[in-house]
């Protein structure tokens, strides 16, 4: 719903969504959540209120209130590794009509694929479901660092770091198919990682005959000294054990010992922060549990899992989440409208505008050296599941080092060091810069350093990490480009 009587503004073609103006917009979003284990969508209000009276100025939300949550559904499944679309795309239409909101009533939202779900084979259908409101939502498929980052926000671990300072919150993710760890500090998240431990590795029917055993899964329940095979009614003190064996694996992490395997559970690198961490959030399916608001059983090892974990817990602080499974569910996404300034780059006109691209934010460069800004670079690629070559993305630069020309061959030396198959394959580079220096830094990169391919350099905009900027054709009579940021809200 937007307020009557506003000024809007149009990026791309006629038929895109107007992004409106004015000193208050109430927005209706959704928030939808398919994960390899479970799916979930969440309907909110917001309202935001301008914060000057500038163009460039800000949208802040002032008032979330959710309107609607649904049921949590058990993922369904075509074949053993192929989510069945159609089924996904019946719960959210009812999803719809029990909410009472038809699909023209969202202004915005949040589609976060995760897991299994966001396999290739499997993103691709699931993302069509949304084609037709391209404009309004952001499609994110999220591998195991990103959901360990969203998760860590969503439970509130990320916020709740500040009171615990200079200590760090461990956000422990318990899903059903892995455990992503977060380690968060004075409000951010730095840094996430993830295994294969999950409550849905081995599930049952309800005559108990396993009817899915995931690799990983058969591998911890061998290490248990289980034999799970599709069919086989395993007793009750072997699923314990399993469980059992899984919060070992668990609990090492949290008390920073490597796992007796030699890292071959790890998903993602190890942790480098050292424990023990003596703080702990619990997210993910598994927290329902563990936090006392679920006790019926799926046919997993949901339940005995989460009695392991706290047995072996009680020792530490464990901490009170904001949401439990519910964690990686984005609410909404936020509007904030912001123009550029005018000693932008555009290498031509065609390589504007552009939607929904990710932003990579590059943080840590105090000593503008070229390594430094390589390596940082692909730490911003990385913290996100982008990659190089592959993914589009827009590089957000928080710059306060001057217009100097040394500095700036640095920076621009440590891009093109970083992003090699992008710039060797002409693929589009688009850098947004919160300092008035893009035009220099698009020059750098063009004339002297060889980048080829389509080229934005865009400066005086603000990003960070869970935004996903839209781009406007260039405004030639004022040589600046209107910039929409949209940014994941967490409940």
């Amino acid at each position: 719903m937007h307020e009557d009587d506003q000024d809007h503004l149009h990026l791309g073609t006629e038929t895109d969504p107007a992004v409106y103006l004015g000193e208050h917009l109430r927005l209706r979003s959704a928030g939808i959540d398919i994960g390899s284990s479970t799916s979930h969508l969440v309907f909110s209000d917001l309202v935001l209120v301008r914060q000057g009276r500038q163009l460039s100025s800000q949208y802040q939300v002032t008032q979330r209130e959710v309107r609607f949550r649904s049921q949590v559904i058990l993922t369904p499944y075509a074949s053993p590794r192929q989510i069945d679309a159609a089924r996904v795309a019946q719960f959210i239409d009812g999803a719809y009509r029990e909410a009472g909101v038809p699909r023209a009533e969202i202004d915005t939202g949040a589609v976060i694929i995760t897991g299994e779900a966001a396999l290739r084979e499997n993103a691709a259908p699931l993302i069509q479901l949304f084609a037709s409101d391209a404009g309004k939502f952001v499609c994110a498929t999220a591998g195991p660092r990103l959901e360990s980052l969203l998760a860590a926000h969503g439970s509130g671990a990320a916020s709740l770091s500040r009171d615990h300072a200079p200590s760090a919150v461990l956000n422990v993710d318990v899903g059903g198919g892995t455990t992503k760890f977060a380690v968060c500090r004075r409000g951010a998240v730095e840094e996430a990682a993830a295994i294969h431990v999950g409550a849905r590795l081995l599930a049952w029917g309800p005559d108990g005959a396993l009817t899915r055993v995931e690799d990983a899964g058969r591998a911890l329940a061998r290490a248990a000294g289980v034999d799970a095979a599709a069919g086989r009614v395993l007793p009750a003190a072997a699923l314990d054990a399993v469980a059992g064996g899984m919060a070992d694996l668990v609990v090492r992490v949290i008390a920073g010992q490597p796992p007796p395997d030699g890292g071959a559970l790890w998903i993602t690198e190890p942790l480098r922060s050292a424990g023990p961490f003596s703080h702990i959030v619990f997210s993910g399916g598994v927290a329902e549990y563990i936090y006392g608001f679920e006790t019926s059983e799926f046919g997993d090892l949901g339940p005995r899992l989460a009695r392991a974990l706290l047995d072996r817990c009680r020792d530490r602080v464990v901490l009170q989440p904001r949401e439990r499974i519910r964690a990686t569910c984005i609410g909404a996404s936020q509007y904030t409208v912001q123009v550029s300034g005018n000693t932008i780059f555009l290498s031509d006109g065609g390589v504007l505008p552009v939607r929904n691209l990710p932003v990579a934010a590059v943080r840590g460069l105090e000593a503008p050296r070229g390594a430094r800004v390589s390596e940082q670079v692909r730490r911003a690629l990385r913290r996100l599941d982008l990659e190089d070559g592959q993914d589009r993305f827009a590089l957000a630069i928080h710059w306060h080092h001057g217009p100097g020309y040394a500095a700036l061959r640095e920076l621009c030396t440590g891009i093109v060091d970083a992003l090699p198959q992008t710039v060797s394959a002409g693929r589009p580079l688009i850098l947004v810069i919160d300092a008035d220096v893009a035009g220099l830094v698009g020059r750098t990169l063009r004339e002297e350093l060889g980048v080829s391919g389509p080229l934005a350099c865009i400066d005086q905009v603000a990003l960070r990490e869970f935004d996903y900027v839209d781009i406007g054709t260039l405004m030639p009579d004022h040589h600046v480009v209107p910039v929409v940021v949209k940014s994941l809200i967490f409940h």
